[in-house]
Formats: C-alpha cells, sequence, structure tokens
C-alpha cells in the first residue's frame, strides 16, 4: 500500500480522527460504492449559528476510504452548513496530499456523506 499513497493517506488510515458515532446527531449520512464495497456513515453536530461543532464518521472499506473519512471530518469542524456544502472531492484528495487515480472515487464517496448528512440536518430542521 505505501509508497503509491501520501504520508498524509498513509497518517489517517494508519491512525483515522474522529472514528465513532454521535448519538444525538443532527444529521447523518450513509452512502455506499457497490462496485468497491466501500461503505461510509458520517455524523455531524450543528449548533445555533449552523456552525458544524462534531463529525464522525464509521467506515468499512479500503485504506483510501478510510482516509478520505477522516479527513472530510477534519475539514468540517468549525465550518458552518453553507461552506461545508463547498467542500468537493477534490479538496478532500487535494488535503491528503492526493490520491491514486484509481482511488479517487474514495474521496467522492466522503464528498457524498457530508452532503447526505447535510441533507439529512436540513429536512430535520424544517421539520
Amino acid at each position: 500500500m505505501e509508497g503509491q499513497y501520501s504520508d498524509k493517506v498513509m497518517e489517517h488510515f494508519r491512525n483515522p480522527h474522529n472514528v465513532g458515532e454521535i448519538p444525538d446527531a443532527d444529521g447523518i449520512g450513509n452512502v455506499g460504492n457497490a462496485i468497491c464495497g466501500d461503505i461510509m456513515r458520517l455524523y455531524l453536530k450543528v449548533d445555533e449559528n449552523e456552525v458544524i461543532t462534531d463529525a464522525k464518521f464509521k467506515t468499512m472499506g479500503c485504506g483510501a476510504a478510510i482516509a478520505t473519512s477522516s479527513m472530510v471530518t477534519e475539514l468540517v469542524k468549525g465550518k458552518t452548513v453553507s461552506e461545508a456544502l463547498k467542500i468537493s472531492n477534490h479538496a478532500v484528495a487535494e488535503a491528503l496530499g492526493g490520491l491514486p487515480k484509481i482511488k479517487m472515487h474514495c474521496s467522492v464517496l466522503a464528498e457524498e456523506a457530508l452532503r447526505s448528512a447535510i441533507n439529512d440536518y436540513l429536512a430535520k430542521k424544517q421539520k
């Protein structure tokens, strides 16, 4: 695995940040890729000012899927919901020092999980 991945990817794979669940999450995103079998669940805690105060994830998948999940939780903390919606899969991959072309779908999955969690939050808020 090493060699084709950046040090940052390896760091987030070996010691992923923000693993776990948020029991009273304001938004939960569930996404999966049937082709590679990666499954991501992203939890968000959002305060009254629409700032994401916490983010955690549970991912079943390859090292790149775990690393992108870990990185997306780091990128969203402290951002407003509208700022978080602007985080692209390219931003996730870039923050990790790049990903091999064959693993870019993992960053897409991380972006989709984030959007899914934000959409869940917005839907709950409207009720």
